[in-house]
């Protein structure tokens, strides 16, 4: 699934705020991608991209950036129960 977030004449760190939000669902997309004006944005999202296991491409057009992060994320640590009635962080 891809999510096109457009954030255009957001400053940072809205973008990367934004982004993050919406990586950050219980079902987050495979595909974000961040339409995004502020020179910053890249560094900041080749950041979270980093930190989320996704890879990151950058395409500069005409009059903004197109950002994509793209891969699952990590997965999250969850508890699951263990056959004996306890529970162990997976």
């Amino acid at each position: 699934m891809e999510q096109t977030l457009d954030v255009r004449g957001l400053a940072c760190p809205l973008p990367f705020v934004k982004a993050r939000a919406a990586l950050a669902l219980a079902d987050p997309p495979e595909v974000l991608v961040v339409l995004a004006t502020d020179p910053e944005a890249p560094i900041a999202l080749a950041a979270l991209a980093a930190d989320t296991g996704r890879r990151f491409e950058a395409h500069r057009e005409p009059d903004h950036w197109r950002l994509v992060l793209t891969g699952p994320a990590r997965p999250r640590r969850t508890h699951a129960a263990e056959p004996d009635g306890g529970s162990v962080a997976t």
